[in-house]
């Protein structure tokens, strides 16, 4: 199941680099607010998967 671990980190990380490009850019805040938590709750998902799996 390490694969599906790896799509959600992948997606965390691009969900996080939205997070960055939309507050250079000063997108809504409660835009960024979403793809923050969005991109958090990735990567934690993955690396729990990671932790429980291995």
């Amino acid at each position: 199941m390490n694969g599906l671990s790896t799509v959600f980190i992948l997606v965390g990380l691009f969900l996080l680099g939205g997070v960055f490009s939309f507050w250079k850019q000063q997108m809504s805040k409660s835009l960024i607010a979403v793809l923050a938590i969005g991109s958090v709750l990735c990567l934690v998902a993955g690396i729990v998967r990671l932790e429980v799996w291995n």
